[in-house]
């Protein structure tokens, strides 16, 4: 049997995948230390899911130095645009089970307490979530900065009214850069300063 009738029955083998932007601009290094330890380094972990997302954030909350990779960032600030719209939509079915509860009641302002209520306990609710989540968010922000080689004093730019904010999201979203590895920790601790020689 020839054999091109041969290879007719056969499957074609598989086409090499072609490189991915997270393959060009993360140093292979890199990737495999965060993947062998996704949780406890300062490497960048390229492609994470919600869920290493959420783990790295919550167990780094306070640790401002390394760096995070877009993913790292864009899931919890997605997760918390839908705590936000839970929180308003909360916020509209509260008022209306306390309105419906009391309606004949009216203040002086002409509100009634039902709704006053229970929209105030669902601010309440709001702003402990926001202390809570404040701190690790600055946190992976900075770090997300250090992964695209800039300091995390351009947070600074939260602050600034109009455009700063609109910046700060532009300098979130940059690429990679491998340059950022100045940021995490063994980079950043120094060697202890030797005093004058004693004779």
């Amino acid at each position: 049997m020839p054999a091109s009738v041969r290879s007719a029955g056969r499957a074609p083998a598989p086409a090499t995948p072609a490189p991915t932007l997270t393959s060009v601009t993360t140093l292979p290094a890199e990737t495999d230390a965060a993947r062998t330890d996704p949780l406890a380094h300062d490497a960048p972990l390229p492609g994470a899911t919600v869920r290493q997302a959420v783990q790295r954030v919550t167990r780094r909350a306070t640790v401002f130095t390394g760096r995070a990779s877009r993913s790292e960032l864009w899931w919890v600030v997605l997760l918390n645009a839908l705590v936000w719209l839970g929180a308003g939509a909360l916020t509209v079915v509260a008022a209306r089970i306390g309105d419906a509860i009391r309606p004949s009641r009216s203040s002086d302002l002409g509100l009634s307490p039902g709704p006053v209520l229970g929209v105030l306990i669902v601010l309440a609710l709001l702003t402990l979530y926001v202390l809570v989540t404040l701190v690790p968010l600055f946190a992976v922000s900075a770090r997300r900065l250090h992964d695209a080689n800039l300091p995390a004093w351009w947070l600074l730019l939260a602050v600034v009214p109009g455009l700063g904010a609109l910046a700060l999201l532009v300098l979130l979203a940059l690429p990679s850069n491998p340059a950022g590895a100045r940021f995490d920790r063994a980079s950043t601790e120094r060697a202890p300063v030797e005093g004058p020689a004693s004779t």
